[in-house]
């Protein structure tokens, strides 16, 4: 990539020695030997491109001798034009130059050197207070510094918003001849071709720059070796004597010479990069343009056919001689970000054209001049002026000097023309120099060219270093993923030669079209042509203007020699590095152990889906987050969303670059069926153990891309759980019946499936009765349990109705199941329940089945008897005209027509024991079933029709074992006349126990015993006992006397 423009030639024919060339705005200062100031108006065309510069003053005899370097320190009020000259440092203002200031202190000088800078200043106060409201606050002003390198010592000039300030000396071991600003306090010493200082203003000291030992280049060795034969002027170059050279780069590195090397020292005074720069001799002189470097190498030392130089000199020039260098001075400009050779032009300049001979042509002698780079070093802005003077006397008296200009192409230029070489790195590099000011879509390039950047980063195999790229530009999932192979990729894989145009970069060309014999001018005219073209696949970043947007690049065959390479141009650079690089089908196709290509790396692919694996796990999280603030999600809405296979490729490709925020809801779906399907074909390839856990998981996976693959390789039922998640649930249950049937055992066969529609929900089940008629074909038993889950509740209503369709009995099996287990209360399902055991019984007893007619007809008792919801009166409308007796007993008992009932039972069924039961069911003292056995009793008793059956062993069973819930009175009544008090003797029994007649028992027996005792009393208290002076006590033996006694039967005593 050049990035300047040829040079032209400016001023032509200047009869003086230049020694010294500066630029101040539109003015050109050119100071010459005799000590002459020639000042030039620069002028721009109306066309933009050329520059016409036009005398305006000359300042005769401004010095007595030569002019050696000029420079200019300016200020809002001042304006100083600085000139060395005889060692003597001197300021003339402008645009007078009168009165001139001689710097005194600066006796002795060898060079200087200007830097302006804006600076926080502290300005010195008087208060005494010292608290932080009275410290004074940094002012911003323009500070310019003058330094002056003298014999053994520095003097430094310093204004501050044009006020002159105190001047400053500090020894040197050394005197500086060249003089370098990196910044306001640190400068570059040059005291010798091998001896430089880094100098720090503010702690005036100097520290010596420390570099490794020399090392000859290879290129220096072979010019040296190539020409040791030689005289004349072809080895002067080489022979000549160093000069110390430097130049500064960046505010934290400068550049110095050191025989054939270019060191970058930074502000430790220590080499800052690794990295050097090669020059095949010693440059004459070092200038800088940012971001580029300028040297001048002396004669003889540029290999034509050296690679570093062969594919950037034009192939227009003419040399006598030699054909192997180039006979004369070489201007090379590297970038000083990669310190790479960008352009390398020869002396003379001239402009390429059609007609230009070859390199192997001879067509007259070359002329030869000295080239001087004489603008100050901290110009660092284009356009850049030399200076050339041919070196023979008539020449140069005859022609004079010429200045050159050289005009850096635009930035956007630049940049286009880097990506065409595919140095995503350097354009990288260069955009990280510009501000926003200089490339208003710097942030856009950026964006593209990391993107293109990456790109060539995967296809050398630093997967890693491209996904993490495309990570931080939030950059579109469906260009990540074609840059796969179709496995991975499918319908969006994209050939390797349309990886460049995918990502916005130049489209590329067959070589067919472009005819390698075309002149440059035709090859420029093709070029334009080729730009007005527009890449679909770049249809998102199609406003972001310049001429990367539309580039397209010829491809044409590997040239076999360097005049090939320059005959075709720009399409082969882009061509050749395209084949350079491995088919993008080694990702897939197992590597060629027997090769010795180092892409040939087995685990290729890989690493690199373990690298887009990360990618999309990144991505992941974030679209669902995205989708879900839209309330998008794929549990309940993937099944819905509009399938990936009815967008175009154009379409995917054209969702933008940007942060997930700004997308709206369609494209975040569109991204998350991107990702979430490249993520399952990647697990696929390299990861299928664990795909069953991500086929569980809600995705929004393109079911039609990853189904053929997932049959191939057997993978059942990680795809059922696929389909599964996208409620696909005809495909999921046909595929497991189609599995199932390959299948020996029952239960293996139906299992999958009976688990299946277990976790269907009632919106889909007409799905489940369909599916599960098959299964009920099989095995009534296994797909009874379809209905049975406690993971969904499905409406029992139409679950009812459909299992009658296939089996009464299921249906039954069913309505008992949620009845008993689930407590069902609705009175409809229990009447169902009733109803279906009823016609179950009628229709075992039509087919003569007495074994299914006992079944039904007990669990029909069962039911009838223990269940209170079912509807009493409907089920006994329905069974009143049958012959199912006890079922209708039981039903008048829930009627309350117990009579009924018990006549049901001793009439019909001559069934006393139940009859009896029935009576011990319902019987509840006092209650109107307190007289339940009376009634019964009487059914015995007083038949109410004509039998012939003899009903009084079961009146008098029941009347011995049911006389306490009997009444007496009554019972006796009912009892015929001829039966005897024997066989009602337990009866008697109780009912002599009977309350009633216990209480007159005992009333009258109390009354006797009350009658008894009182007799007793009566007879003792008539006996007496007398007592006189004499008694003695039977007890002690004491004489009573007027003591207290007591009466004892038989005897009496006293208390002592």
């Amino acid at each position: 990539m050049a990035p300047f423009l040829y040079p032209t030639p400016v001023i032509q024919g200047f009869k003086e020695k230049i020694d010294a060339l500066s630029v101040q705005g539109d003015r050109l200062y050119v100071g010459t030997s005799t000590g002459n100031l020639h000042i030039y108006h620069a002028e721009e065309q109306q066309d933009g491109e050329e520059m016409v510069f036009t005398l305006i003053e000359v300042k005769k005899a401004l010095t007595r001798r030569s002019i050696e370097q000029l420079g200019f320190v300016k200020h809002l009020d001042l304006n100083l034009l600085v000139v060395l000259s005889e060692s003597t440092v001197t300021l003339f203002p402008l645009p007078t130059t009168s009165p001139p200031t001689v710097l005194h202190k600066a006796k002795a000088a060898f060079s200087f050197a200007v830097h302006s800078s804006v600076q926080d200043i502290e300005l010195e106060t008087h208060s005494s207070v010292e608290d932080d409201f009275a410290k004074p606050k940094p002012v911003p002003m323009l500070v310019t510094q003058l330094l002056v390198g003298c014999r053994r010592k520095v003097v430094i000039y310093t204004w501050r918003d044009g006020e002159a300030q105190e001047t400053k000396e500090a020894p040197l071991p050394h005197s500086a001849r060249i003089i370098s600003f990196l910044d306001h306090d640190n400068v570059c010493f040059a005291y010798s071709p091998t001896e430089y200082a880094l100098f720090t203003i503010s702690t005036m000291t100097a520290v010596e720059i420390s570099t490794p030992l020399p090392i000859t280049s290879s290129a220096s060795a072979g010019a040296m070796g190539a020409l040791s034969g030689l005289t004349g002027y072809m080895t002067l170059g080489l022979g000549a004597k160093p000069k110390p050279a430097s130049v500064r780069i960046s505010e934290k590195e400068v550049v110095i010479s050191k025989d054939s090397q270019g060191l970058i020292i930074g502000l430790d005074a220590k080499v800052s990069r690794t990295a050097s720069i090669e020059w095949p001799a010693p440059p004459e002189e070092l200038a800088y343009v940012k971001p580029y470097l300028f040297s001048v190498l002396p004669p003889g030392c540029v290999d034509i056919n050296s690679p570093e130089f062969s594919n950037l000199i034009p192939s227009t020039q003419t040399y006598p001689s030699q054909p192997n260098f180039i006979p004369t001075s070489v201007l090379q400009i590297r970038s000083s970000l990669s310190l790479l050779a960008t352009q390398t032009i020869p002396f003379p300049f001239r402009q390429p054209s059609s007609t230009s001979s070859t390199f192997s042509g001879t067509t007259g002698p070359v002329a030869h001049a000295t080239i001087r780079l004489l603008s100050p070093s901290p110009i660092e802005k284009a356009p850049l002026y030399l200076v050339t003077t041919p070196t023979d006397r008539a020449a140069a008296t005859l022609d004079g000097s010429t200045i050159w200009q050289f005009k850096m192409k635009s930035w956007t230029d630049q940049l286009d023309e880097l990506v065409i070489d595919g140095q995503y790195a350097d354009a990288l590099a260069l955009l990280d120099t510009l501000d926003e000011a200089a490339l208003p879509d710097k942030e856009t390039r950026r964006t593209r060219i990391r993107a293109l950047n990456a790109v060539a980063d995967f296809r050398e195999a630093k997967f890693d270093n491209a996904i993490d790229t495309f990570i931080e530009l939030d950059f579109n999932p469906a260009k990540v993923v074609a840059l796969y192979p179709e496995q991975v990729a499918g319908r969006l894989s994209v050939p390797l030669d349309g990886w460049i145009p995918l990502y916005g970069g130049p489209k590329l060309v067959d070589d067919d079209t472009v005819s390698t014999t075309s002149s440059p001018n035709d090859t420029g005219k093709a070029k334009n042509e080729e730009r007005d073209g527009s890449d679909t696949h770049s249809q998102d970043v199609s406003a972001t203007g310049g001429l990367l947007d539309t580039l397209t690049v010829p491809v044409a065959p590997i040239a076999e020699s360097f005049r090939e390479r320059i005959g075709t141009g720009l399409s082969v650079k882009m061509g050749a590095m395209i084949r350079s690089m491995p088919a993008k089908e080694e990702l897939t196709s197992p590597p060629n152990t027997g090769s010795k290509s180092k892409r040939a790396v087995p685990d290729d692919l890989h690493r690199s889906i373990e690298a887009l694996l990360r990618y999309l796990s990144d991505r992941r999280p974030k679209l669902g987050k995205a989708l879900e603030s839209v309330g998008i999600t794929p549990k309940n809405q993937s099944h819905a969303a509009a399938p990936l296979s009815e967008a175009s490729i154009e379409e995917l490709f054209a969702l933008p670059n940007v942060s997930l925020v700004v997308l709206t809801p369609e494209q975040l779906l569109r991204c998350a069926q991107i990702v979430d399907t490249a993520l399952y074909k990647s697990y696929l390839v390299i990861r299928p153990s664990l795909l069953g856990s991500l086929c569980r998981l809600p995705n929004w996976c393109e079911v039609s891309e990853v189904e053929e693959d997932l049959r191939s390789r057997k993978k059942y039922a990680e795809l059922v759980d696929l389909f599964n998640g996208k409620k696909m649930h005809a495909q999921a249950l046909a595929l497991l019946r189609e599995l199932g049937e390959k299948e020996a055992d029952v239960e293996d066969q139906l299992s999958p499936t009976i688990q299946y529609l277990q976790k269907l929900g009632p919106e889909h089940l007409q799905q489940i009765f369909e599916s599960s008629r098959w299964v009920f074909a099989t095995d009534s038993n296994l797909a009874f349990d379809i209905f049975t889950s406690e993971d969904v509740e499905l409406p029992r209503q139409e679950v009812s109705i459909f299992l009658a369709g296939i089996d009464v009995k299921i249906s039954a099996r069913y309505l008992e199941f949620i009845i008993e287990e689930r407590h069902e209360q609705t009175p409809a399902f229990h009447d169902r329940l009733a109803e279906l055991y009823f016609s179950m019984t009628i229709s075992a007893k039509k087919k003569g089945d007495d074994q299914a007619r006992n079944e039904m007809y007990t669990k029909l008792l069962q039911f009838i008897s223990s269940n209170n919801i079912y509807s009493v009166d409907r089920l006994y409308g329905t069974l009143s005209s049958t012959d199912l007796f006890e079922a209708r007993a039981i039903l008048l008992g829930r009627l309350g027509r117990h009579g009924q009932a018990l006549e049901l039972y001793v009439y019909r069924m001559h069934d006393y024991l139940k009859a009896e039961e029935y009576c011990k069911r319902v019987y509840e003292p006092g209650s109107e079933t307190n007289g339940i056995f009376l009634t019964l009793l009487r059914l015995y008793l007083r038949p109410t029709v004509h039998i012939s059956e003899d009903l009084l062993p079961p009146a008098l069973d029941l009347i011995g074992r049911h006389n306490t819930r009997l009444d007496i009175v009554e019972t006796l009544q009912l009892l015929p006349p001829l039966v005897t008090a024997q066989n009602v003797r337990a009866f008697l029994i109780e009912a002599l126990r009977a309350p009633l007649f216990d209480t007159s028992v005992i009333r009258h027996i109390s009354k006797a015993r009350h009658d008894q005792l009182s007799r007793r009393l009566m007879l003792l208290q008539t006996k007496r006992v007398k007592v006189t002076d004499s008694r003695i006590c039977p007890q002690c033996h004491k004489r009573i006397g007027n003591s207290v006694i007591a009466v004892h039967a038989p005897r009496y005593v006293h208390p002592p």
